[in-house]
């Protein structure tokens, strides 16, 4: 099985003031396609901070950071750009939708920036994604007219639009509402089981268990790197919850 991710003594400085702040204390691991990883640390963990260097939003002060196989440490800012747009697939607790535009044309976004994807294609691709996170019949419909548990299957869609090798999620049902974060999590483990690799950074120490694997954080350092062989069905879960009056999602 290929690794998707590979982090060899990863470090992260940062200079506040006089101070030097050590986000990251020299962190291993890899994570290999088809996996479904939650990171997990309080705040100060050094979690956001390794977020930021899997999504190639940052650069680590020294070690290796090998994405599908490609060194980011010593590629250029454009490179990282484009790697990123080609390679992961972003999900965030605030959706980060663009306000007053259809599902379409969020979930088309990634894809505006490769020049290989004709207009055609690029709207093939966006219908296709939102019907595999049920959506095809809000194809139309704008972002203020969407649930929360919409909007964040539309940053879903949005995701996977690029066929992606890893989606990273940031608190992906943070913002969402008990019941609305099982059909979410049902979605993820979905995914999951079609083969996609998933990384899910998140505080909720619950979460973890329906994953395959959790990497805990704290003060920098890995303290726990557990497989987790009893996953637990977040669609089970939701079978037990009483339903709503009015659909969440």
């Amino acid at each position: 099985m290929s690794e998707i991710i590979k982090i060899e003594n990863l470090k992260r400085e940062f200079v506040v003031g006089d101070e030097v702040v050590r986000a990251l204390r020299g962190l291993s691991f890899t994570i290999n396609q088809g996996e479904f990883v939650t990171i997990m640390g309080t705040s100060g963990s050094g979690k956001s901070t390794l977020l930021n260097i899997l999504g190639c939003l940052d650069v680590a002060t020294s070690g290796e950071y090998y994405l599908d196989g490609v060194s980011v440490k010593d590629i250029s800012k454009n490179d990282r750009a484009t790697l990123r747009n080609r390679k992961i697939g972003f999900i965030f607790q605030s959706y980060n939708l663009l306000p007053k535009t259809t599902s379409i044309e969020n979930v088309e976004l990634p894809l505006m920036y490769n020049r290989e994807v004709s207009t055609s294609e690029r709207y093939k691709r966006a219908v296709a994604a939102l019907e595999a996170v049920g959506l095809s019949d809000r194809l139309k419909h704008k972002s203020n007219q969407l649930s929360g548990g919409q909007q964040q299957r539309v940053a879903i869609a949005r995701a996977l639009v690029n066929n992606p090798v890893m989606i990273l999620a940031d608190e992906a049902t943070g913002n969402l509402d008990t019941r609305t974060s099982y059909e979410v999590l049902t979605l993820f483990q979905n995914l999951h089981n079609e083969g996609k690799t998933i990384v899910f950074v998140t505080h909720n120490p619950e979460l973890a268990q329906f994953s395959s694997r959790t990497i805990t954080l704290r003060d920098g350092h890995i303290i726990n790197d557990i497989q987790n062989n009893r996953i637990v069905s977040a669609k089970d879960v939701l079978a037990t919850m009483p339903k709503e009056d009015e659909q969440s999602v």
